[in-house]
């Protein structure tokens, strides 16, 4: 017992022993303060000291925006803004992928790269089945003379009949016509040689559906008119209108140049379609 209790009062007295911690003057050795101090006060102080660092460290990460910093935290509102803009994103890479195949397809038309299977894709299967070499492709007589009775009738008819009396389409450019409409080479365009930087003009009121630059044919625009008529205007030098813009017929549109790998020189490439068909535009125009 006299053992154990010697040793308990060694543990007391060293945890008890009072230690003074004096400050001095380097210079003078003057005392500034002093404590005085025991190993039990410093294990307490130094103890209540960490878990006050531990509770404030707690309460900073729980309630201030400094918890975002913090590796492996975010806020609600980060997380629902981080929702919100991923949702936006998907939408605008679908709007993206539909405007991509809209001028895909109106750039493949205007291009020629189409044939009469394309306009009805259901007959696909049933055209392939087709022997040709078995069909009389050649036509009678009774049937060309209707032809040519049709051709008469609606040469001047593209527009319905309400509306045929009030729309005119106004000559693009001035100037000579070299290259004419022949859909057995696809050239579905007359090209029209013209000075260089003489104005292209608009041949009738409408919306411009698209303005931009291409490597064939340089800068092309193309315009809706309604009436299921579409005009295209390619190879020039610059472009006064932009898309969605609304133009007047006879308005300029562009000036004539020799742009896109396409083109031997300043004239004006100038297509006509109506119902998703290629049609003549010197039936139509008057380009003397």
């Amino acid at each position: 017992m006299n053992k154990k209790e010697s040793r308990r009062q060694r543990i007391s007295r060293k945890l008890l022993y009072k230690y003074r911690l004096v400050v001095l003057n380097d210079d003078t050795f003057e005392e500034r303060f002093s404590f005085k101090l025991n190993r039990l006060n410093v294990f307490v102080f130094s103890t209540l000291f960490a878990v006050f660092l531990i509770g404030i460290t707690t309460l900073i990460i729980a309630f201030t925006p400094l918890r975002e910093y913090i590796p492996g935290y975010s806020s609600t509102a980060l997380k629902n803004k981080a929702t919100s803009l991923a949702y936006t994103t998907d939408s605008l890479q679908q709007v993206v992928a539909m405007n991509e195949q809209y001028i895909a397809s109106i750039r493949r038309v205007l291009s020629g790269d189409v044939t009469s299977v394309d306009f009805n894709r259901d007959s696909i299967i049933e055209a392939a089945k087709v022997d040709l070499s078995e069909v009389n492709l050649h036509a009678s007589k009774a049937d060309s003379l209707l032809r040519d009775q049709v051709e008469q009738e609606d040469k001047y008819n593209i527009f319905e009949a309400d509306n045929k009396k009030n729309f005119v389409l106004f000559p693009p450019v001035n100037g000579t016509l070299t290259d004419a409409y022949d859909p057995n080479v696809k050239h579905f365009a007359v090209d029209i040689v013209a000075a260089k930087d003489a104005p292209v003009k608009a041949v009738a009121d409408g919306t411009v559906i698209f303005a931009s630059w291409t490597t064939d044919t340089g800068y092309v625009m193309i315009i809706d008119h309604g009436n299921n008529l579409i005009s295209a205007y390619k190879h020039n030098s610059s472009l006064s209108k932009q898309q969605g813009d609304l133009v007047s017929s006879g308005e300029v549109i562009g000036i004539v140049g020799n742009t896109g790998e396409l083109s031997t020189g300043p004239h004006l490439h100038f297509e006509l379609w109506s119902d998703g068909y290629p049609i003549d535009p010197s039936q139509f125009i008057d380009f003397d």
